[in-house]
């Protein structure tokens, strides 16, 4: 097996410093690289439509909760902040994709709703981005894939409780 760009950095790192122990490296090294390749790949299907990962997850979470959500649900349920759901959210409003309501009882709380357009550019895309996403994962056998999400299930739900990034 070919040694990947992790593996080069650890050992240069025990090269310096044999002391330490760089097992964390390896795992946290490679998590972090795989995520900055798959964002460099910017989604093929996303950015046909004209959509950023970040404004196509908002539109998820909006269509797979099928409820009008405020723009703090929406921060939770992205892991983004405030200010860039605002953004976010104001750019899909100007594009026609989602509708914001005031709250009837509390005038700085807005309610989002996906419009007849967001609702099918969602549904009409959602396929294309899977069997996308499925492509770069094909050269794992199923077996693996399925490792694979199990053993990042049990990291996440860990970090989840430890660093409290837990949604609900």
């Amino acid at each position: 097996m070919t040694d990947d760009i992790v593996a080069s950095v650890v050992r240069q790192w025990q090269a310096v410093h044999p002391e330490l122990d760089t097992g964390p490296i390896e795992l946290i090294g490679r998590i972090n690289r795989c995520a900055a390749l798959l964002q460099q790949a910017e989604d093929a299907p996303l950015r046909s439509a004209g959509l950023t990962r970040a404004e196509f997850d908002l539109l998820g979470a909006v269509r797979r909760t099928d409820r009008e959500l405020t723009p703090g649900e929406l921060a939770r349920e992205t892991f983004s902040s405030g200010a860039a759901v605002t953004k976010r959210l104001r750019a899909l409003q100007e594009r026609g994709l989602v509708d914001r309501r005031g709250d009837e009882r509390d005038r700085r709380v807005a309610h989002v709703r996906l419009t007849d357009a967001g609702r099918d550019l969602v549904d009409g895309l959602l396929p294309r981005q899977l069997a996308y996403e499925r492509s770069v994962l094909s050269g794992l056998s199923e077996r693996t894939r399925s490792q694979l999400s199990e053993l990042l299930s049990e990291l996440l739900i860990q970090l989840e409780g430890r660093i409290g990034g837990a949604r609900r």
